[in-house]
């Protein structure tokens, strides 16, 4: 269920970035604060260092890729 949310003290320059981007958008500052929040709190989790290089698909051997050895 949507609950309401408030949200106080809030510098004067942020104020002024969402109303710019809530208007770049065509919609009211309230939406963009919602899509923010929806935006960044619901994407999906960071992949970690390992998990990014396992889903490499291999392409080669690493001496394929090795310059400094080769003959001009």
């Amino acid at each position: 269920m949507a609950t309401n949310l408030i949200v106080r003290n809030v510098d004067e320059d942020l104020v002024l970035a969402l109303k710019q981007a809530a208007a770049a958008h065509g919609r009211s500052a309230e939406a963009e604060h919602r899509e923010i929040l929806r935006a960044v709190l619901q994407r999906p989790p960071r992949r970690s260092v390992a998990e990014v290089l396992a889903s490499m698909p291999n392409v080669g051997e690493d001496a394929d890729f090795d310059f400094r050895n080769k003959a001009a």
